[in-house]
């Protein structure tokens, strides 16, 4: 490169090993070829640079392979200059990168998998010729986002629609929220004369929609009819609806209580306890008065920590649209009260009613990693092994299903309180038993991972595992881990162990 405007300023050096950190040499009137190997091929460079910022000068080149040798850079700014050509798939190998900025440019070609780069919330690739489809980004991490006026195609994915208009227009054959383009739910077709084949096959169509109709609503009033029958039905005939149960705080705890549905919808004002003295007396709007914390949401259920009057901490959970029969609930609270562990969180009381309406994060050292990876597997092959023949699991095991106690014990909070119709229908809630059983033991392996990584697996951990076994395959296993994890000393021989 020639410099045509100064001196050189902007350079960040590392006092401890004296090799450059960040380079910021924003409008600097840089013109030439920039050489991505010159500067990452350096093993020196290439080990400390987090940040190389180039915006506004007048530099062009169309191969930036080398640049994933620059594996510790988080800011990649280039915008403002001439670079052209494809961008290089093995920019989706910086894992680190946060920032990316290649707008006002000339680039063209598809966009690399941006998905496998987790850590990434500001991305800018305006006024290019860039083509293809928009991966498919989890827009919820993303603080800034631009593609406009380029050449991309297909739909705005679902998450687009939080940023504004600006972000995507300037694509004429992008459709989807935020653009006031929508997308065709079919491809438009000529207009023709409707034949007598179709008449007929549209007749048909119609009759058995009317048929299927009339079908439902029978169905619907004899089913109506047999509620009005069971309402004097106590607990024999009736479905139970939980709206939530909770669970004692506490690791170590004794004894379980599980309450039941009331007559004829009709809410007690009490907890009902079955074995457990401590919550005897506890009322029911004790709980809704009693300050709690959110400690987690998902479809159909949200998670509460509740400090009640008498001292009690209650880990609360809020069951909406659950139905099961009476006698599988019957089944499953009398096994779930027999089978107790100190590090599984048993529920403690049930109550139903009509529709109701973090702890700060902790940095964990490798050892309480550790620790709590050995307990809550521990406490999930207990639970298997005790009711493997129920077929009673957790289905849906998950980090926020992690509990700490005052102590900074773990416990595994929710088991058995999933059903198959409790969640999506896509989720790997709704599988049989005894894939129930293997779904948990994947869940645990996505907890590790987590631990590991210090990221947060999302869609199921699908996501996270994906990203590991991508840079596992790179043979970059040391990209994986948790940069904290290596910093304090960890084995990164036990970390390796453990993966």
């Amino acid at each position: 490169m020639d410099q045509t405007g100064g001196p050189w300023t902007g350079l960040t050096c590392d006092n401890q090993t004296l090799s450059v950190k960040k380079i910021y040499l924003d409008g600097s009137s840089f013109t030439g070829t920039f050489d991505a190997s010159t500067l990452c091929n350096v093993q020196s460079i290439a080990a400390s640079l987090i940040a190389v910022s180039l915006n506004n000068n007048l530099l062009y080149g169309e191969n930036l392979d080398e640049i994933v040798n620059c594996r510790e850079l988080t800011h990649l700014q280039i915008g403002g200059n001439r670079f052209s050509g494809s961008l290089p798939d093995t920019l989706s190998r910086l894992y680190n990168l946060k920032v990316l900025d290649i707008s006002r440019n000339n680039f063209s070609g598809s966009l690399p998998d941006l998905t496998l780069i987790s850590d990434l919330h500001e991305f800018f690739a305006q006024n290019n010729q860039l083509t293809g489809p928009i991966p498919n980004l989890d827009f919820s991490n993303f603080e800034q986002f631009n593609v406009s006026f380029n050449n991309f195609t297909g739909h705005v994915l679902n998450g687009g629609d939080r940023f504004p208009e600006i972000s995507f227009i300037g694509n004429p054959e992008l459709c989807g929220d935020p653009l006031p383009k929508q997308c065709p739910s079919s491809p438009p077709k000529k207009s023709k004369g409707i034949s007598n084949y179709q008449v007929l096959l549209l007749s048909g169509y119609f009759i058995l929609g009317l048929t299927i109709f009339l079908v439902i609503i029978l169905l619907l009033c004899k089913r109506g009819k047999t509620k009005e029958e069971d309402k004097e039905a106590l607990f024999d005939d009736s479905f139970y609806k939980p709206s939530f149960t909770s669970g004692k705080y506490k690791a170590g705890l004794s004894k379980s209580v599980i309450s039941a549905a009331t007559k004829s919808g009709m809410v007690s004002s009490s907890l009902i306890a079955l074995t457990s003295p401590e919550v005897n007396g506890l009322k029911f709007d004790d709980l809704l008065k009693a300050p709690a914390e959110l400690l987690g949401r998902g479809m159909r259920s949200t998670v509460y920590k509740v400090i009640c009057e008498q001292g009690m901490t209650l880990a609360v959970k809020r069951i909406k649209d659950w139905t099961i029969p009476s006698i599988n609930f019957k089944q499953r609270r009398r096994r779930l009260d027999q089978v107790k562990h100190p590090n599984v969180l048993p529920p403690v009381a049930f109550q139903t009613r009509e529709a109701f309406g973090t702890q700060m994060g902790q940095v964990f050292d490798w050892s309480s990693r550790l620790s709590i990876a050995a307990t809550i597997t521990k406490a999930l092959a207990f639970m298997h092994q005790e009711l493997c023949e129920d077929g009673i699991a957790h289905r849906k095991l998950k980090s926020s299903n992690i509990l700490l106690n005052k102590n900074m014990e773990p416990c595994i909070s929710e088991y058995g309180l999933m059903m198959e119709d409790n969640e999506d229908r896509s989720s790997l809630s709704n599988i049989g038993a005894n894939s129930a059983l293997k779904a948990d033991i994947y869940g645990v392996g996505v907890i590790l991972l987590e631990l590991l990584t210090g990221k947060v697996g999302q869609n199921n951990g699908l996501a996270l595992a994906q990203w590991v076994l991508s840079v596992v395959q790179e043979e970059w296993t040391g990209e994986v881990f948790d940069k904290s994890l290596i910093r304090e000393g960890a084995s990164e021989e036990g970390l390796v162990y453990m993966l």
